[in-house]
C-alpha cells in the first residue's frame, strides 16, 4: 500500500490561495446499505417505501430481553465486497456497541465493529482525466443503520420512523488518498460500480441506500496532514464534488487570514452549495465502545471464504480488459460499455448475435455506445428499458459488417427498428434499402457525375481532397444505397487521383 503522506498529486489538482497553491486530502467513509431480505440483527423486512414503523421487529424496536441474531446472508455478502476489492477478510471480526443518543436509535447504541472489523486493507484502481490512480481501502465494517426523525409533518412534533433501524450497512473507509473534487467523484462512482456488478448493494443515492461522509482538510505540499473536517451524509455524487470545492476553499481562507481549523462535523446544504457546522468533534473517534455482549465474535472458516469467492462475477477492471483484448475496444469505449453491469451486459449479448466478433466488436461498441446511449439518454431511460433488443442491434452491426447496408441506411434503419420494431434483415428486404454492389450500376452513375462536372474533374485533380464531393454526389444519385468504398476507388480511378 502507498504511504498515506506521499501519495502523488497532479499540480492540476492544487487550489491557489492568497499565499501561494493548498493540496487538498479527503478521505471517504461510503455506508452501503446490504443487500439482503432481513436486517442485521432480526427478521424484519428491508422493503424500501413501507408505512412508517410498519418494518420493525422487537429487537429493532429495543424491546427489553430481546436478543440480536446475526443475519449469515450480510456476512457474506460483506465478504464479497471484500473480495471485490481486493481486500484483506478477517476469519475473526467483533461486534461492539457505539454509544451515542438520537431520537431514532431506540437502544442508545448502535451495533458496529471497531478494532476488529470484518474486511482489512484492499483497494480501488480509478480514472480521472485518463490519469489511472490506486485508492487504498482502510477498513470495511458491518453496522446497523439507525431510523428517520421526520421534521416536516407536524407543526410542533417530530416523528420517529424505525424501518431504517436495524438495517444491514457496510462502512466501506478509504485512506486519505484522494486529492481533489473530481478524484473523490470517480473514486465513489467506481465504488458504485463495484458494489452493483456485486449484487450486494444497489447503489441508489436518492433512497440513502448509499451515501457517504468526506472527510476533508487542506495542507501546503509535502506538509503534514492539517485538521480535518467531516461532511456528514453527503447522497449525491455531484455533491460530493461541490462540498469538497467549498469546504476545500473555507479552510484556506480562514487558514490564510490567520486562523484554525476547528475539527467538526458538518452538513452540505445543496440548496447553497455550502457546508455549515453541526457539532465539534474533540477526536477521531469520540464514541464509547465496548463488545456487544449479546454477540460471540464471529468466526469465519477459510473454506467458506474461498467458496464464496469462486462465486464472485467478472469485475469491471477485469470486464474492460477484456473487452480491450478481445474486441479491439479503446479504453475509453470498454470503460463506458462497463461503467454500469447492465450495459455491459447489453453489450455482451450483441457480441454473441454477431456473425464475426472479431471483424464488427468494435463497429458494435460504437453503435451500441453512440447510437443506442445517446438515444436512450435523449429520452430519459436506462439500458433496461431500451426498444431495441440485443439480437436486433446485433443484426444492424451484422448488415453492416457484411456491405449490405451502408452507415447511412443502417441510421434509418435503427430509427424503423426504434419506432417499430421488427427483424432489420427483413425490413431491408422488404423496403429495398440493401447496398447496391452491382459495378455496373455504380459505374454508370460515377460516370454521369463526372461527365456533368466537368469544371470539378479538372478543380479535383489539382486538390485530391475534393474527391469527397463526388462521392457525395453518387452517393445522392444512388440514394444511399451504392457501396462508399467502391464509389471511392472507382472515382479515384476515373478521375486518376491517387
Amino acid at each position: 500500500m502507498q504511504d498515506k503522506q506521499q501519495v502523488a498529486t497532479n499540480n492540476n489538482d492544487l487550489v491557489s490561495g492568497a499565499t501561494g497553491d493548498w493540496e487538498v486530502v479527503i478521505g471517504l467513509e461510503v455506508h452501503a446499505q446490504v443487500n439482503s431480505n432481513a436486517k442485521l440483527f432480526s427478521a424484519a423486512s428491508t422493503e424500501f417505501g413501507g408505512a412508517p414503523n410498519s418494518h420493525v421487529s422487537l429487537v429493532d424496536a429495543a424491546m427489553p430481553g430481546m436478543l440480536p441474531v446475526i443475519n449469515s446472508e450480510c456476512v457474506a455478502q460483506a465478504i464479497r465486497t471484500g473480495l471485490g476489492l481486493q481486500a484483506e477478510i478477517n476469519l475473526r471480526s467483533v461486534f461492539d456497541r457505539k454509544n451515542y443518543f438520537y431520537p431514532d436509535l431506540p437502544q442508545g447504541y448502535q451495533i458496529s465493529q471497531y478494532k476488529q472489523p470484518i474486511v482489512g486493507e484492499g483497494e480501488i484502481e480509478i480514472e480521472v482525466e485518463g490519469e489511472t490512480k490506486t485508492v487504498g481501502i482502510e477498513r470495511l465494517h458491518l453496522e446497523q443503520d439507525a431510523g428517520k426523525s421526520i421534521h416536516d409533518q407536524h407543526p410542533d412534533y417530530s416523528y420517529v420512523d424505525l424501518n431504517r433501524s436495524g438495517v444491514a450497512l457496510m462502512e466501506i473507509v478509504s485512506k486519505p488518498d484522494l486529492r481533489s473534487a473530481k478524484e473523490a467523484q470517480a473514486y465513489v462512482s467506481k465504488l458504485r460500480t463495484i458494489l452493483r456488478y456485486l449484487g450486494t448493494c444497489d447503489g441508489d443515492m436518492e433512497k440513502g441506500n448509499m451515501r457517504a461522509d468526506v472527510n476533508v482538510s487542506v495542507r501546503k505540499p509535502g506538509d503534514e496532514f492539517g485538521t480535518r473536517c467531516e461532511i456528514k451524509n453527503v447522497n449525491s455524487i455531484r455533491f460530493i464534488g461541490q462540498a469538497v470545492d467549498y469546504e476545500a476553499r473555507r479552510q484556506i481562507d480562514i487558514i490564510e487570514d490567520g486562523g484554525t481549523i476547528d475539527q467538526e462535523t458538518r452538513l452540505f446544504d445543496p440548496k447553497n452549495g455550502k457546508t455549515r457546522s453541526m457539532r465539534s468533534k474533540e477526536e477521531a473517534h469520540d464514541y464509547r465502545y465496548f463488545p456487544d455482549p449479546d454477540l460471540l465474535p464471529l468466526e469465519l472458516d477459510q473454506a467458506y471464504v474461498d467458496e464464496l469467492a469462486k462465486g464472485l462475477p467478472e469485475l469491471p477492471d477485469e470486464k474492460k480488459r477484456r473487452f480491450m483484448s478481445d474486441y479491439g475496444l479503446s479504453g475509453y469505449d470498454a470503460g463506458v460499455l462497463v461503467a454500469e453491469r447492465a450495459s455491459a451486459d447489453y453489450f455482451e449479448d450483441v457480441i454473441k448475435g454477431l456473425k464475426s466478433a472479431k471483424r464488427d466488436g468494435k463497429s458494435a461498441a460504437n453503435w451500441v455506445i453512440n447510437e443506442l446511449f445517446g438515444r436512450l439518454n435523449k429520452e430519459g431511460h436506462d439500458i433496461t428499458q431500451s426498444p431495441v433488443s440485443t439480437q436486433q442491434m446485433a443484426g444492424i452491426v451484422n448488415l453492416i459488417g457484411a456491405g449490405d447496408i451502408s452507415g447511412k441506411i443502417a441510421k434509418e434503419l435503427f430509427e424503423i427498428v426504434w419506432t417499430d420494431g421488427g427483424d432489420p434483415a427483413e425490413i431491408v428486404e422488404s423496403k429495398g434499402m440493401k447496398q447496391v454492389t452491382d459495378m455496373g450500376a455504380i459505374e454508370k452513375a460515377v460516370d454521369d457525375v463526372i461527365a456533368a462536372n466537368p469544371d470539378k474533374v479538372e478543380a479535383v485533380k489539382a486538390k485530391p481532397t475534393m474527391i469527397g464531393w463526388f462521392v457525395g454526389q453518387v452517393m445522392k444519385a444512388s440514394g444511399g444505397k451504392a457501396n462508399p468504398k467502391a464509389v471511392n476507388e472507382l472515382l479515384k480511378k476515373k478521375l486518376g487521383v491517387e
